[in-house]
């Protein structure tokens, strides 16, 4: 069972227990994400699409960091003129684990969030 969902103006196919990197947002670590924009649940026979989101569905993660992409290098080059620039760039993502798909608060698919710093776990 997978969701579809839209974050950061793309489609992102979910499962749980699965990590996205998505374009970096305001949340701490260790703070619930919620995607509220899904268009499509996929379950063999028991699909539900949205037109354009599926209403009363959302896919629930945990942030566990922020990231930043390997460098994308930026070479600009004009022929015969001697001009040459090398500049650099490094995407900023959050890391989201997937805990839960739900359907009408009713969880369709859910994981064990093995994840968790230790200190929380013992709580």
């Amino acid at each position: 069972m997978y969701a579809v969902v839209e974050a950061g103006g793309r489609q992102f196919e979910l499962s749980a227990g699965r990590f996205i990197d998505i374009d970096m947002v305001a949340a701490e670590p260790e703070q619930e994400f919620v995607f509220d924009k899904v268009l499509a649940i996929i379950s063999g026979s028991d699909s539900v699409m949205g037109q354009p989101y599926v209403k009363g569905a959302k896919v629930t993660g945990r942030v566990i960091n922020h990231v930043r992409d390997k460098k994308l290098v930026v070479f600009k080059y004009r022929a015969k003129k001697g001009t040459r620039k090398r500049t650099g760039h490094r995407q900023h993502h959050t890391r989201v684990f997937i805990s839960k798909i739900e359907l009408n608060d009713k969880v369709l698919s859910e994981s064990q969030d093995k994840y968790k710093k230790e200190d929380q776990a013992s709580e």
